[in-house]
């Protein structure tokens, strides 16, 4: 049986694994200077972030609900946060070239 708490949590580290990818998808997009960098780092880096956060969460803390068997807990935990996370970095926010930032001196 599936509690309220249990089911808050899911959705709070989903969340969280959600702000992650973005941020550092936007971190590689600001670090690296070609647009294949960054798609790179992020495709091989941010699912390995990923992974650690979930054996964290789901395996020392204990947070999460039950998921059944490893495919569908890899691709809820770390391939849906993943995308969304990618996408709303790279179609949403503006791109790191169009911001104008102000002369050093």
């Amino acid at each position: 049986m599936i509690s309220v708490v249990g089911v808050i949590l899911f959705i709070a580290v989903l969340t969280i694994h959600t702000l992650v990818a973005a941020v550092l998808t936007r971190y590689f997009r600001i670090r690296l200077k070609t647009q294949l960098g960054y798609v790179i780092f992020s495709f091989l880096l941010i699912p390995f972030v990923l992974l650690i956060l979930t054996l964290l969460f789901t395996g020392i803390l204990g947070i999460g609900v039950n998921l059944g068997d490893a495919t569908t807990a890899t691709g809820v935990m770390i391939g849906l946060p993943f995308a969304l996370g990618f996408t709303i970095d790279t179609l949403y926010v503006p791109a790191p070239e169009e911001y104008d930032l102000p002369d050093t001196q």
